[in-house]
């Protein structure tokens, strides 16, 4: 194991109705007003809605509505969450949905307390410095937003999908309850189970040192997923599958499959921002399009490594037969895995390249992922 530093703030409150319980774990921060934040109506048709309301009524807490958030959330949204924030003088945010949902709301978060432009953190002209606390109800797992300190958004206008890391806009306190995950779609379903392996394998196949034990707990993480995701699809309302599912998802980004690891760096979110900052595709379809591919560019950087990853997860000896399971996989499950899926045609890609590019500097890949590298990645999923 190499040097690290290890620090999670968030408390994950799991289980059964906990939901209902949202009230006393925001009121435990002396908080007396919060903007509700959600994506569709679905919560409202639900029930759960009437449910948060109520134990927030219980605990005399206010709250103030920001409704409509969508997949790939952008910034006119968190722009107008930040201006409601600011006219009611909430002191807390309650985020109710999936990672969207909490990415902008730990963006309105910071852009509170802040005079200039909330965009100033996503470019890094201005550090955070401070933020209204944050809580959370999942009802979807994917991204593991509910346990980390990172956001994304989409800037409409100049086609940017760029993201802000800070301590100050972890969640204080996440419910995760897998009942609440039963209904989301069989489509989102399948591009969670994409996006939790994609958050677990950046580091495991790009890290120029890997301990084996963080090694190992990527490895489980992952034929989790896979196991969990086809009993779910098989049923629904499996309980015990939905809650590993939903654990998995978590600890892909919450720090646990990252300590002592050096060098490792995110390219495949890199190119799948690209992607979806400029054809609004959901992400994880999006990832399972450009995983393969980027598999197949850079395999033979780390040979031995995709070498266990054949092994350890599909049984297999080769790298290239790992990586075309991997593919099979996704195709069986129902995520797609080629450009002609979205109908995006090869006249397409060269402005996808230069938009990654474009954003390489913010993850450290400039000199590696040029657009010709990009370019030719995006070329092996056509």
């Amino acid at each position: 194991m190499r040097d690290f530093t290890f620090y999670n703030p968030t408390r994950v409150e799991f289980g059964k109705d906990k939901e209902k319980q949202i009230g006393a774990y925001i009121a435990e921060y002396g908080i007396k007003k919060v903007l509700l934040t959600y994506g569709s109506e679905r919560i409202k048709k639900d029930g759960l809605f009437d449910k948060v309301v109520a134990s927030l009524q219980a605990q005399n807490i206010e709250y103030v509505e920001l409704g409509g958030i969508q997949s790939n959330p952008v910034l006119s949204k968190v722009q107008e969450g930040i201006e409601l924030a600011k006219k009611e003088a909430v002191d807390g945010l309650l985020a109710v949905g999936g990672g969207s949902v909490l990415d902008s709301t730990k963006a309105i978060a910071a852009g509170a307390l802040y005079d200039g432009d909330v965009w100033d953190f996503f470019t890094f002209k201005a550090p955070i410095e401070k933020a209204l606390p944050v809580f959370d109800i999942m009802t979807l797992a994917a991204t593991g937003s509910e346990m980390n300190s990172f956001a994304v958004v989409t800037n409409e206008e100049t086609k940017q999908k760029y993201f802000i890391a800070s301590p100050f806009v972890a969640p204080k306190v996440s419910v995760i309850n897998p009942e609440l995950q039963s209904s989301v779609s069989k489509d989102y379903l399948v591009y969670s189970a994409v996006d939790i392996i994609a958050h677990s394998i950046e580091g495991y196949f790009t890290a120029t040192y890997h301990p084996d034990l963080t090694a190992s707990y990527v490895e489980a993480n992952i034929n989790t997923v896979i196991k969990t995701t086809e009993k779910l699809l098989a049923n629904p309302q499996d309980y015990d599958a939905r809650g590993e599912f939903a654990w998995a998802a978590t600890n892909a980004l919450n720090g646990i499959t990252y300590p002592g690891i050096e060098g490792a760096v995110s390219p495949n979110h890199l190119i799948e921002h690209a992607i979806s900052a400029l054809h609004n595709v959901p992400h994880g379809a999006g990832l399972s399009v450009v995983m393969p591919a980027w598999m197949k560019w850079f395999y033979k950087e780390n040979e031995a490594q995709f070498e266990r990853f054949a092994k350890n997860i599909f049984g297999l000896n080769s790298a290239l037969e790992g990586i075309k399971a991997l593919e099979d996989w996704f195709n069986k499950i129902g995520s797609p895995t080629r450009f002609s899926q979205f109908d995006i045609q090869e006249s397409d890609l060269d402005a996808i390249a230069q938009n990654a590019y474009a954003t390489s500097g913010f993850f450290g890949l400039s000199e590696k992922y040029t657009k010709e590298k990009v370019l030719e990645i995006l070329k092996l999923a056509l």
